[in-house]
C-alpha cells in the first residue's frame, strides 16, 4: 500500500551565506548572496523579477524579502536586507557571517509584467532600498540575450545621501552604458558628490519620459509614491501601465494567515506587484 506525503510548504531549504556586502554608510543595509546546499533546491527555485522569498534564522524567525538578483544570475540568489532597531529577524540576519547557514523558502507572489514589457519602452522609478527588486529587473533586461526584447530603458533612482545609494558599482556601470538611460539623484549632496541633487519626483519631472508605448515600474517609500504617481498620470501614463510593488505585513507568504489582505486580495499571493489601476480599485481611490 503506497503512502502519499505532501511537501510541507513551510519547510525552508538550507542555504549558505556566500558573500555579504555592506551597501551604505549607516551599515544597516546588507546584500546577502546565498547558495543552496542541495543543487536540486537551486534548480527548483525558478524565480521571476519582482517576486520575494522568506528568509529564516534559527531561533529568530523568518521574514519576507524581495529577491534582488536576476533569474539569470547563476547558482546564487541575492537579498538586500535593512536592519530595523526592533526587527528580530533583520537584526539576526545582520549578525550573520559568511559561511553560515540559514533557511529560504519560496519564491512567492507574482512578478513584474515582463512579457507585457517586451517591445515597449520601460521606465523605472525608485527610491531607497525598495530598488532591490528593480535592480534584479534591470540586470535581467540588460543581459545580452534579453536586451533586444525591450526598447529604451530609463531608470530614475534616488537615496537620501550619496552614502545611502545601493549597488554603487552597478550604478556606475549602468551610467556609462548605452543600453540604459540612468538618472541617479540624492536628496542631500556632500562635498564629493558630482551628480544630480533633488527628490525623485522632481527629477522625474525634469527627465519627463515619454508615455508612448511605455510601461512604468515604480517602487519606493509611501511618500515618494504619493508624489510620483500624479506626475506620471500628468505625463500621459495610464493607470494600467503603471506597476508598483506593495509592502504589507506578510507572515506566511502563501495566503493562509490573512495578515496581508487588501480587500479580497492577499499581497503575498495576488501581489506584491499590482497595477495602479488595481491599487485604486482595492483602496477605493484612496491611494
Amino acid at each position: 500500500m503506497s503512502t502519499c506525503v505532501s511537501a510541507n510548504p513551510y519547510m525552508a531549504k538550507p542555504v549558505t551565506v556566500q558573500k555579504i556586502t555592506v551597501e551604505n554608510e549607516a551599515r544597516d543595509l546588507k546584500t546577502f548572496r546565498l547558495a543552496f546546499v542541495n543543487p536540486a533546491d537551486r534548480q527548483a527555485f525558478a524565480h521571476q523579477c519582482g517576486q520575494f522569498a522568506m528568509l529564516s534564522v534559527p531561533g529568530a524567525g523568518e521574514c519576507p524579502v524581495g529577491i534582488a538578483s536576476s533569474p539569470l544570475d547563476g547558482d546564487y540568489v541575492e537579498f538586500t536586507v535593512k536592519r530595523y532597531a526592533t526587527g528580530v529577524v533583520s537584526s539576526a540576519l545582520h549578525c550573520l557571517e559568511e559561511g553560515e547557514r540559514i533557511g529560504l523558502r519560496g519564491p512567492y507572489g507574482n512578478s513584474f509584467p515582463m512579457t507585457a514589457m517586451e517591445g515597449k519602452n520601460v521606465v523605472i522609478v525608485s527610491g531607497g532600498f525598495a530598488f532591490s527588486t528593480l535592480r534584479a529587473t534591470i540586470r535581467y533586461m540588460l543581459a545580452p540575450r534579453n536586451r533586444p526584447r525591450f526598447k529604451t530603458v530609463t531608470a530614475i533612482y534616488g537615496a537620501r545621501s550619496p552614502g545611502e545609494l545601493l549597488y554603487k558599482d552597478e550604478l556606475a556601470a549602468w551610467n556609462a552604458s548605452s543600453d540604459i538611460a540612468m538618472h541617479v539623484t540624492v536628496d542631500k549632496a556632500d562635498a564629493n558628490w558630482k551628480g544630480r541633487q533633488g527628490f525623485v519626483p522632481t527629477v522625474l519631472g525634469e527627465v519627463r519620459p515619454s508615455a508612448a508605448n511605455a510601461i512604468v515600474l515604480v517602487c519606493g517609500p509611501p511618500l515618494m509614491l504619493k508624489f510620483t504617481i500624479k506626475p506620471l498620470l500628468d505625463m500621459g501614463f495610464a493607470p494600467d501601465m503603471i506597476f508598483t510593488s506593495l509592502e504589507r505585513r506578510m507572515s506566511c507568504g502563501i495566503g493562509k494567515c490573512g495578515r496581508c489582505n487588501i480587500g479580497s486580495k492577499y499581497v503575498c499571493r495576488d501581489g506584491p506587484v499590482f497595477s495602479y489601476k488595481q491599487v485604486l480599485e482595492l483602496s477605493r481611490g484612496q491611494f
